[in-house]
């Protein structure tokens, strides 16, 4: 049975975790294959509102075996303090698996961080100061401690050993911080490969041997289309590539095994952190969707900065991603507005771009072109079928489908499993 990517097609935070929570019936494993904990999904399952930061939500379900891939980089205090929450929840974590492969976020990741925002000021990237950035870097670098490396002492403190040495030169000779300390770095990380080893393991062969018993893959990715490091708005990206072709890449898995892309968006537009925004609302209308979507980081608390629904760039989405079909989310939080806006195309200068420009001087100053919808006034949040909702609810997402070539098959009006209605 083949594997099925979902990807965010926008600047992240588009609903990923409810649209995995509604496909995991059909899944026997969810697999995380970027980011680190600068990102998280919001979960009602049971009654319960869960936020997810370094475990995939298949957590949530016993026939689900969870897998963070190598793709991603770990923090492991974070991930053992995620662990311990669920626990306390009584959610089972025994079924967490955690590649040997996947690079460690080190106190010097975390620490580099914050110095380096500080020192750019106005021209800082908005980071959320987790040490992504960094670990990201050494992994490139080749110079990052691995998960592997926790169960071998004597390699752990070399290696760390080594890379000190540096990151403590610019620690106090360019930033006036004071040095860290290879031994209780080493103690602290010891401490927590004792708790992680018995979920440690090879997770591409896991994950190809499920694969030939014919059960299914869900590789969910953190952030979105637009932060990807090669093809987002750079340099206000993310470190890694939430892009489907990333997804591969962490799981070590071959294209052949996948079937279906689905790509998550909202149907309005939000992004944190610094960076263009060509539909963004700074006026009412932009609040409005702040106050009545809780357009709060999951991770950090931040505002989201939200406008319309931008076509072009879902399009590029699409086209990066090979999607298959999409799944809209909050729908409901458009209930009210009179007129709802929609970018179809990008002007600039004398210029009509309805693909996404080539170059950032023109997203940059790009003005959108936009077409208007009528509104709806009713509630729609109890809707069991697409088919009740109000005529111009269903246009409007009908011209979106139209605007991005590409099938909606589900759409969410509220936050829970129920408010997510097929699509024939």
């Amino acid at each position: 049975m083949p594997a099925t990517i979902l990807v965010g097609t926008q600047w992240g935070d588009e609903g990923k975790g409810k649209a995995t929570d509604f496909l995991a019936d059909s899944m026997h494993y969810v697999v995380r294959y970027q980011g680190g904990n600068n990102a998280g999904h919001t979960v009602i399952a049971g009654g319960q509102l869960l936020k997810l930061h370094l475990i995939p939500s298949g957590i949530l379900y016993d026939h689900i075996t969870s897998v963070i891939a190598g793709g991603v980089v770990v923090d492991p205090r974070v991930l053992l303090e995620e662990m311990d929450e669920l626990g306390g929840r009584g959610i089972d974590t025994s079924r967490l698996v955690l590649s040997g492969n996947a690079h460690l976020i080190m106190p010097y990741h975390l620490e580099l961080e914050k110095v380096t925002e500080r020192y750019l000021g106005r021209n800082a990237l908005g980071t959320t100061k987790r040490g992504i950035g960094p670990a990201y870097a050494d992994k490139a670098a080749r110079i990052g401690l691995r998960v592997q490396d926790l169960f071998d002492r004597k390699i752990f403190a070399k290696k760390l050993d080594v890379v000190l040495k540096e990151k403590n030169l610019i620690l106090t000779k360019v930033y006036n911080r004071l040095p860290l300390e290879a031994e209780g770095i080493t103690e602290e990380y010891m401490g927590y490969a004792r708790r992680l080893e018995p979920h440690v393991a090879d997770t591409s062969k896991l994950l190809h041997d499920a694969l030939r018993r014919d059960e299914h893959l869900l590789l969910e990715g953190a952030q979105g289309t637009l932060l990807d490091l090669d093809h987002g708005t750079y340099p206000f990206v993310t470190s890694s590539n939430p892009v489907a072709g990333g997804a591969l890449a962490s799981a070590g898995l071959g294209p052949k095994e996948v079937d279906r892309v689905i790509g998550v968006c909202k149907a309005y537009t939000t992004r944190v952190g610094s960076g263009p925004f060509p539909t963004e609302d700074t006026g009412e209308d932009g609040e409005t969707m702040v106050k009545r979507g809780n357009e709060y980081g999951t991770t950090t608390g931040r505002r989201r900065r939200c406008g319309w629904f931008d076509a072009v760039l879902v399009r590029y989405a699409a086209r990066v991603n090979g999607m298959t079909e999409l799944f809209l989310t909050k729908l409901d939080v458009l209930t009210g507005f009179r007129t709802l806006k929609v970018c179809t195309a990008y002007r600039f200068g004398d210029d009509t771009y309805e693909d996404f420009p080539p170059h950032q001087s023109i997203f940059h100053r790009a003005e959108p072109v936009y077409e208007e919808h009528d509104g709806w006034w009713e509630d729609i949040d109890q809707a069991a079928d697409f088919a009740e909702q109000p005529k111009q609810a269903r246009a409007y997402v009908e011209r979106l489908e139209e605007l991005v070539d590409v099938p909606i098959r589900v759409v969410s009006v509220g936050p829970s499993r129920e408010q997510s209605l097929l699509l024939s």
